[in-house]
């Protein structure tokens, strides 16, 4: 808890400067209460007492308990605002520190914990300092400044105070013993939950058309009873807490009036009033001390589950990405990309996927990949984005080793088109310039969709390129969703474009289309395709041929047809002789 603490901002530190300032001031405010409460007891029982004398200390009682209470207003909203303020900052941190993760740090932390971290853990923050601030810097300044207040007042009262604190920090201790571990299982258990409620959103489809709702709601039921437990066993226990603290109090108050009223039996008839008027004070100071342990056990409720969320979130903000920046910053172009002798296996993998792979594509060339599933097409364009580092030899774009590029610089200059079509929710012309920082230029959408091959489809839409897309493209079909990401990367119009298997799911008369056109629109610019048809790559001016991660061979369509058996084996699994004659 501490080291995210560290994450407050000098206004947000200020805040809590003048915080403690006012709390500390209500606290002398409470703690005055009981001095004016004893003086009228006195003068109430003392012959001759000037009524005035009781309406002057009256008046008093009244501006201390005002004065407290708008201490209290003021101290609550500054609370809020800071809890609200630090949650944001933090979700703000968590969120860009995420952004800078490659693959490897999303797949150790997993997706659904990402969320849960993102969304449940900073809740408990807030909460925490919401609530918890407040009484965490008022209980133990009260419980102090009350335990000197009744020091010198008596020795057997005090002595029942010391038996009532100790029984409930005994309490408190052992229930943080047994709860303590369980909010570490809750916090799992809800990333469990997320991704059982993300995994049946996402494959809903698949769900229904299996008929599997019914094992999908008990795989549900089975992690929600869990949790649903787990839950209960921590609220039981605390709920522990409140009736032991009450009933601690109350047996207090009872024991100092019975040890007050066998004081003044014994005291002298002079003393008798001044002993009274002691007990009445000590109760309150008494009193005092237990609430502000009663504040603790309430912030000892909120704390634990705090703390897990705490380190749960430091582990994500204080992880180095392994993907570090380079310092090349500007170049006039990024064209030219050569593999050198790269293998790559990954993370806590021990074989590899890619094995000595080496070849050039010139500026202004279209490659393309080809293979059998598994044989790592989508993982090798995927390390020339820095998705991951090579395990060894170089990748070199213009001669520059990739590891040497700025990020941003390398990425601004590649069009990606992912294997899985990434749509987001919002419109048309907002996917297709997806990215842009400044004003949407419509021509270039326009034209954009033009040549992926999408204008059949955006212009039947209601709203046509105000169409509002759902999230992931739930409403409009795979193959329309590949065009629109086409679009995309067209729209930014990149010197290197990378096309991850990314016309699977078009006809081959949209495919041909969009070729030939893509072709015109990207002359100037290096092409990279990985794909699965035989039909897609043909014109390729090189094609590289993988096989159980490594190159068999690499050439053009009739070199390879007659030199490399793998890809002869591929060619005519889908297309007959006389196709790939006269392809």
């Amino acid at each position: 808890m501490i080291k995210i603490l560290k994450n407050l901002t000098k206004k947000e530190v200020s805040l809590i400067i003048v915080s403690i300032i006012l709390i500390v001031f209500q606290v002398f405010l409470d703690l005055r209460l009981p001095d004016y409460m004893s003086k009228i007891t006195e003068l109430v029982q003392t012959e001759g007492s000037n009524i005035k004398d009781i309406l002057v200390n009256g008046s008093y009682m009244l501006l201390c308990a005002g004065g407290s209470l708008i201490s209290a207003i003021i101290v609550g909203y500054l609370i809020s605002l800071i809890s609200a303020t630090f949650s944001k900052n933090i979700r703000s941190k968590l969120f860009n520190k995420v952004e800078s993760f490659n693959m490897e740090e999303i797949k150790n932390f997993s997706t659904s914990s990402l969320i849960t971290r993102t969304t449940n853990d900073i809740t408990n923050i807030q909460m925490f300092f919401a609530m918890g601030l407040q009484m965490l810097i008022k209980a133990p300044i009260t419980a102090i400044w009350a335990v000197f207040k009744i020091l010198n007042k008596s020795w057997q009262w005090s002595l029942v105070t010391l038996g009532a604190v100790l029984v409930l920090l005994t309490m408190i201790s052992i229930l943080l013993i047994v709860v303590f571990p369980k909010f570490k299982i809750v916090q799992k258990l809800i990333d469990n939950i997320n991704l059982l409620a993300r995994e049946n959103l996402t494959g809903l489809r698949v769900v229904r058309a299996f008929n599997a709702e019914k094992y999908q709601e008990h795989k549900f039921d089975k992690a929600n009873n869990k949790l649903t437990k787990t839950q209960m066993f921590n609220q039981r226990t605390m709920s522990i807490m409140s009736p032991t603290m009450y009933l601690v109090m109350n047996l207090l108050t009872l024991t100092i009036y019975f040890v007050g009223a066998y004081l003044i039996s014994n005291s002298m008839l002079a003393d008798k009033i001044s002993t009274f008027s002691d007990m009445v004070v000590f109760s309150s100071y008494a009193m005092q001390v237990i609430m502000s342990f009663l504040m603790l056990a309430m912030i000892f409720v909120m704390y634990p589950r705090a703390s897990i969320s705490a380190v749960r979130i430091n582990e994500v903000l204080n992880t180095k990405p392994k993907i570090k920046d380079g310092n090349t910053f500007n170049t006039e172009n990024l064209k030219t990309i050569e593999f050198k002798n790269v293998s790559f296996k990954y993370p806590d993998s021990e074989e590899y996927v890619l094995e000595d792979i080496s070849f050039k594509v010139e500026s202004g060339e279209t490659v393309a990949f080809i293979g059998s599933t598994g044989s790592g097409k989508s993982t090798l364009v995927n390390l020339i984005l820095r998705f991951y580092d090579v395990t060894r030899g170089n990748i070199l774009v213009d001669g520059v080793d990739v590891k040497d590029y700025k990020l941003s610089l390398l990425h601004d200059k590649i069009g990606y088109i992912s294997q899985k079509a990434v749509i987001f929710n919002g419109s048309v012309k907002y996917n297709v310039s997806y990215g842009e920082k400044n004003n949407i230029d419509m021509n270039k959408v326009k034209d954009a969709i033009k040549v992926a091959q999408g204008e059949d489809f955006v212009l039947k839409m209601e709203n046509k390129y105000d169409e509002i897309l759902a999230q992931n493209g739930n409403n409009i079909s795979g193959g329309q969703k590949q065009r629109i990401s086409i679009a995309r990367a067209i729209y930014k119009n990149p010197e290197i474009y990378i096309f991850d298997d990314s016309f699977s799911a078009l006809d081959y008369k949209t495919d041909y289309n969009l070729r030939k056109e893509l072709k015109k629109y990207t002359k100037d610019a290096t092409t990279l395709i990985v794909a699965q048809r035989i039909g897609t790559i043909l014109n390729a001016d090189k094609i590289v041929v993988l096989d159980k991660g490594k190159c068999v061979g690499i050439g053009t369509h009739e070199y390879l047809l007659k030199n490399c058996d793998i890809y002869k084996e591929i060619a005519y699994s889908q297309l007959s002789k006389e196709e790939l004659e006269n392809a």
